[in-house]
């Protein structure tokens, strides 16, 4: 993903981001990549995804059931929110 952002995302241009996890949300990577780009985030959404990476394998991995309706809910009303923003209305 970093690599594709990176040859992929244009100049000074407004993102958005979204992203599933199982232990905790992290967008420093793709954030640093950003910033090289000079872009500018103008929102960050993130809920719970079934994660089965490294230890989690070993337990039958952690948040199972994510996302679920009300994550996905969460998401919409999120981009919906987006949308409004002046940024967007251009």
């Amino acid at each position: 993903m970093l690599k594709f952002a990176s040859v992929n995302l244009t100049d000074n241009k407004n993102v958005f981001l979204i992203c599933t996890y199982g232990g905790r949300p992290v967008f420093k990577s793709i954030e640093q990549v950003i910033a090289y780009k000079h872009d500018n985030v103008v929102g960050r959404f993130s809920c719970k995804g079934f994660d089965t990476f490294g230890p989690f394998k070993l337990i039958g991995g952690v948040s199972k059931g994510h996302p679920d309706e009300k994550d996905i809910a969460a998401a919409v009303e999120f981009y919906n929110g987006l949308t409004e923003q002046p940024v967007f209305l251009k």
